[in-house]
């Protein structure tokens, strides 16, 4: 199992995957907002988004585990 982890703080302002879907590395998962910009979280490998610990309008922190991939 490998953990997407969040680039920054900020909140979760969409969630543009599904879970199940099949993903390759540097596809857009989530999309965080900070600062009034909106930052893309990419998968940072190859494979099946099983579960999203976070869902849209949730504060995180930098680091927070945001989605499992296996």
């Amino acid at each position: 199992m490998k953990n997407i982890k969040s680039p920054m703080a900020g909140s979760v302002w969409k969630i543009v995957a599904t879970v199940g879907q099949e993903v390759d590395y540097g596809d857009t998962i989530m999309i965080l907002e900070s600062m009034k910009m909106e930052i893309p979280v990419e998968a940072d490998a190859a494979g099946k988004i099983v579960k999203f610990l976070v869902a849209e309008g949730d504060a995180v922190d930098d680091g927070v585990v945001l989605a499992a991939l296996s």
